[in-house]
């Protein structure tokens, strides 16, 4: 009992935003923020940012906190299910920060897959996109993550996952385009070598109104 007490104690920490701060260095943080202001050339003890390297160490925890989560054992639990056609998941919100910027970036992820005897719980696929979502990343590598888990632990015969995202890094420096959307896609199993199961995912993936 003692062992299971401890083990729900450790996936709820991994979830609550007070329990990342507490695996992260959040003192060095605050010096690091506080040499950034004096660095441009703010007065750091002014009262509207006295606060604020306290408050910068505190959001990064949270940004990043999956970074202190194992994404695989959202994939612990699967149900067996004589289902074996295309289960999808679509328009799932979420935020991440580029890593070359250290900038948000946000938007939808779509998620299909074709079981191979067993099924996930909704809810898994869109912890899958929240685990690798809240960590230095790029685009590319958040849409391949997602799918080579799906692929390479749950045993699914195909695989799809569309990403649809707005890059601050983008639209408020740089060439500051502000309608941009990057569109990445990942696919894995028979969705990827069957031309028509890939364009049948794709049309319900991506499909509007």
């Amino acid at each position: 009992m003692a062992k299971h007490k401890t083990t729900r104690k450790k996936a709820t920490a991994a979830r609550n935003p007070g329990q990342a701060a507490a695996r992260v260095d959040l003192p060095r943080i605050e010096r690091a923020v506080r040499q950034i202001l004096i660095a441009v050339g703010e007065n750091p003890d002014r009262e509207g940012i006295r606060e604020t390297p306290r408050r910068v160490a505190r959001m990064y925890a949270e940004l990043f906190s999956g970074l202190h989560d194992d994404a695989e054992r959202y994939l612990a639990t699967t149900f067996n299910e004589n289902h074996h056609e295309l289960v999808i998941l679509r328009d799932i919100a979420f935020n991440s920060m580029c890593e070359h910027h250290l900038m948000p970036f946000e938007g939808k992820a779509h998620i299909a897959y074709i079981p191979g005897g067993r099924i996930l719980g909704l809810s898994k696929l869109a912890r899958l996109v929240d685990v690798f979502s809240r960590r230095p990343q790029v685009q590319e590598r958040l849409t391949s993550q997602i799918a080579d888990l799906l692929s390479d632990r749950v045993h699914v015969t195909g695989c799809a996952v569309v990403i649809e995202a707005v890059h601050t890094c983008m639209t408020c420096r740089g060439v500051r385009k502000p309608d941009a959307v990057m569109v990445t896609s990942a696919v894995r199993g028979v969705i990827r070598s069957s031309e028509a199961t890939r364009a049948e995912t794709m049309a319900l993936l991506l499909r509007r109104g």
